[in-house]
């Protein structure tokens, strides 16, 4: 009974010290802590996505043909056009890597800008809280900054010029989604799409496993919200 009493005691007393090891934090620790995280963690994303074959080399974020091509890809192909659709499908991915490098000051800046309440928000908030951050402070802006650089990369495709002047008719008609209309539009997002995956993976892993951030301070700081 001793040695029971003695368990369920330790047991309490570990679990109190790390329920209020985050109160323990002064907010100059927390929030420091948090952004030099969250800066690893965009970092790591952006390297991974910003290189050849970041989009087109992995499975799960290699961007396809858009929808309505693909209904047709495979009369595409059996009409010969097989090295027209790979083009634009290569052409497209790497596009997106073209793009990643945009991302990083943005990403920089959204950290720099964060507030008290969203620092709160984060630390107390879900696996991806910080990726829901960034999604929301950035999007709109590397929107902006991605289109001309896959749109640069995408218009030597014949294939992609002649998707555009089809889709934008359908755009018209209600028949194509407005982020299908042309080639550049539809990549821009799958690549955000991808960005934000990447870097709500890293926020997991860092929440998940702090031993790893390469800061002490990181590692306090997701260690008390763990």
């Amino acid at each position: 009974m001793t040695r029971i009493f003695g368990f369920l005691l330790a047991t309490f007393i570990a679990a109190t010290a790390h329920a209020a090891s985050l109160a323990d934090l002064t907010n100059a620790d927390a929030a420091s802590g948090l952004k030099g995280g969250l800066a690893e963690s965009a970092s790591k994303a952006v390297s991974l996505l910003g290189t050849e074959n970041g989009f087109y080399g992995n499975p799960k974020l290699k961007i396809p043909l858009p929808p309505s091509m693909q209904k047709v890809e495979g009369a595409m192909r059996m009409m010969g056009m097989k090295k027209q659709a790979d083009e634009l499908v290569l052409s497209m991915n790497r596009a997106a890597e073209a793009a990643m490098p945009e991302a990083q000051a943005l990403l920089e800046q959204s950290i720099k800008q964060m507030t008290v309440q969203d620092a709160k928000g984060i630390l107390t908030g879900g696996d991806t809280a910080a990726t829901q951050y960034f999604k929301r402070t950035t999007e709109k802006q590397l929107t902006e900054r991605f289109l001309p650089i896959v749109k640069k990369s995408t218009e030597k495709v014949g294939l992609a010029q002649h998707y555009n002047t089809i889709a934008g008719q359908g755009a018209t008609l209600g028949l194509i989604k407005e982020d299908q209309a042309t080639v550049e539009r539809y990549v821009t997002q799958k690549a955000l799409d991808g960005l934000y995956a990447t870097i709500g993976e890293q926020e997991k892993a860092l929440r998940s496993n702090p031993v790893g951030a390469s800061s002490d301070l990181v590692k306090k700081v997701f260690g008390a919200v763990k």
